[in-house]
């Protein structure tokens, strides 16, 4: 049994385990969050792991009513020929079908006995109670949703003298009451890939999937993304397949080329976006190398390309976005021993910028490195200067209201700034596009607290923040969206993990990862930790002393940076050998607040 596999412990007389080849990498429920995107494909565990599978037991003719839910609850969580053998526990149900994207009730490992509440005649009231984690919506998108579980089944006595389910908690519309270790088991994480409104960038789309068998995975994969994106990404990413377009078939493997054949709407869409979109997506099957697209039947391929694509072929899209050829990673910026803006080269921070335009604290330079902006010392004013030109003096952009102060700035891909304003219980968002004054986000779904950082994503759809719930920092994601009058919505922010508390500050290492300061439950004082999106498990970052941390910088493929204060200095700190997780932290570098581009 491998280690992210579990099995439902409600009794040993109703499941039996075995181990199967060809299933899928952990799916991890995330203890306090919402999964809305998987870790990228390059790093993530192949999808071809083996898995646990559950063999439902049938229902026995001398089990009594709680043994008879008990069953059903069992032979739920095994998604093979269409729930055949919970159906069996049924009677009179017989619209209950949940399908291969059902909507499920995640409940916590710990799952009280049912138990009989009511017994008369022939007819039997079963009572569940446990602890409900979230929900998992057919379109796959998971929702924390904490709360105590009560749920009541009804039973009859046939006339063959069999216990039988005539009622489920909802009804016929009931979905799945599955634990967290049947989810982990029975389902997967994979990422489905949109564009973003550039028509350029993909977005990782994360949803649980069930595995039915290895072979149809592929062909599950695809149709989702066919399907469209989660409720979650909706109206904030577009699709280039065009309304109705499906699979002709399954999708068909030859050795290792994959061929998707797609319904005729599919002649109206973009060749080039469809085949980014199906790239990126059926890239997480390691048995696919190469792939070719058909529609109604013939084969067609983007111009310039043979008719067999590589399923790396378009790296262009990357959500993280383009990387050098030469393997070189963007430069770090960080304010140098003066109190300038500087380059971080090897150990020493080189100036960029001198004279009253350089004095910025929290520098954060734009992508194309024709901008930067920062904070004035108490944070209460936002200011702009070109490190190109060197121009006497940074622009005042925006000031705060009394008692308020504003976030590190961010920038998109696009060039637009993006900075938080805040106080206790209350802030607004600010957006500045290229040469354009700021403006308040007309949809902010966290103007009801304070919010203690705000990173956009490289996708520019995606935004983590730090904003206090119940009196503590938590990480939280959200998304960003573009309404048809140009307007913006940035909300349906949800947590993270749970694991981290007194999170201080974070930043985008990848689009699948967070690189996050703060506090694990068993740690007493602020760490660097890797912290991926999909929910699954924080891991700690480097070892050794780090004195006082309290800023942190992340780029894809690049050193991460803290910036520390240790023995009152500032220093600037990064791994002794970067691509080692463990390898020790050395702060060789007299300054602060590093960041990258972007």
């Amino acid at each position: 049994m491998t280690a992210c596999a579990g099995t439902r412990r409600i009794t040993s007389l109703l499941v039996v385990a075995v181990l199967a080849l060809g299933g899928a990498g952990c799916a991890n429920v995330p203890s306090g969050g919402q999964v809305v995107s998987g870790r990228p494909a390059e790093r993530a565990e192949r999808v071809d792991d083996p898995y646990v599978r559950l063999i439902p037991v049938k229902p026995r003719p001398e089990w009594g009513p709680a043994q008879i839910v008990s069953g059903f609850l069992a032979a739920s969580a095994s998604f093979d020929d269409g729930h055949k053998v919970a159906k069996m526990y049924l009677s009179g149900q017989p619209s209950w079908n949940p399908g291969l994207r059902p909507f499920v009730t995640v409940l916590g490992s710990r799952i009280t006995d049912p138990h009989v509440i009511k017994s008369a005649a022939n007819q039997a009231t079963v009572r569940v109670t446990g602890e409900e984690l979230g929900t998992i919506t057919a379109d796959g998108q998971y929702t924390a949703s904490p709360k105590a579980l009560d749920a009541t089944f009804q039973l009859t006595r046939t006339q063959q003298g069999v216990w039988r389910i005539t009622g489920l908690p909802g009804d016929d519309k009931a979905g799945l009451l599955l634990t967290k270790d049947d989810v982990e088991r029975a389902m997967r994480t994979v990422n489905l890939y949109f564009f973003a409104p550039d028509r350029s960038t993909l977005v990782p789309n994360g949803i649980f999937l069930p595995v039915v068998n290895r072979q149809t995975l592929p062909t599950q994969l695809v149709q989702a993304l066919l399907a469209g994106p989660t409720s979650w990404l909706t109206g904030a990413v577009r699709t280039a397949f065009p309304e109705g377009t499906r699979l002709r078939r399954s999708v068909q493997i030859d050795k290792d080329v994959a061929t998707v054949d797609l319904t005729e709407q599919a002649r109206g869409g973009d060749v080039e976006q469809m085949s980014a979109q199906l790239a990126w997506t059926m890239r997480q099957l390691s048995e696919i190398k190469t792939w070719r697209l058909q529609i109604d039947g013939e084969s067609v391929a983007p111009d310039g390309m043979d008719s067999a694509q590589p399923v790396n072929a378009w790296e262009g899209n990357s959500p993280d976005g383009r990387t050098p050829a030469d393997g070189t990673h963007q430069n770090a910026y960080v304010v140098g021993p003066s109190g300038f803006l500087g380059m971080l080269e090897g150990d020493r921070a080189q100036p960029v910028v001198t004279g009253a335009a350089g004095r910025l604290t929290r520098p954060a330079v734009s992508p194309d490195n024709q901008e930067f902006a920062g904070l004035s010392a108490d944070g209460g004013q936002v200011l702009l200067a070109s490190p190109v030109t060197g121009q006497p003096a940074a622009h005042l952009v925006l000031t705060a209201h009394k008692g308020a102060r504003f976030t590190a700035p961010s920038w998109s891909r696009d060039g637009t700034l993006w900075v938080v304003e805040s106080k206790k219980d209350e802030s607004w968002l600010w957006v500045r596009e290229r040469n354009k004054p700021p403006v308040r986000a007309a949809h902010w779904g966290l103007g009801g607290r304070e919010v203690l950082a705000f990173r956009v994503a490289r996708d520019g759809v995606r935004a983590a923040v730090i904003a206090r719930v119940d009196g503590r920092p938590q990480v939280q994601l959200g998304r960003i969206a573009h309404a048809p009058d140009g307007s913006l919505d940035v909300g349906s922010f949800l947590p993270v993990s749970s694991e981290l508390q007194d999170a201080v500050d974070l930043a985008w290492r990848d689009y699948g990862t967070l690189a996050v300061l703060g506090r694990a439950k068993r740690d007493s004082q602020t760490l660097p930790f890797l912290m991926p999106i999909s929910g699954s498990a924080i891991t700690s970052l480097g070892v050794g002393s780090l004195g006082e941390p309290r800023t942190i910088a992340a780029a894809p493929g690049a050193p991460i940076l803290i910036g520390t204060r240790s023995s009152g200095k500032d220093q600037v700190c990064r791994q002794r050998a970067p691509s080692n997780s463990y390898s020790p932290w050395i702060c060789p570098t007299p300054a602060k607040d590093p960041s990258y581009p972007g």
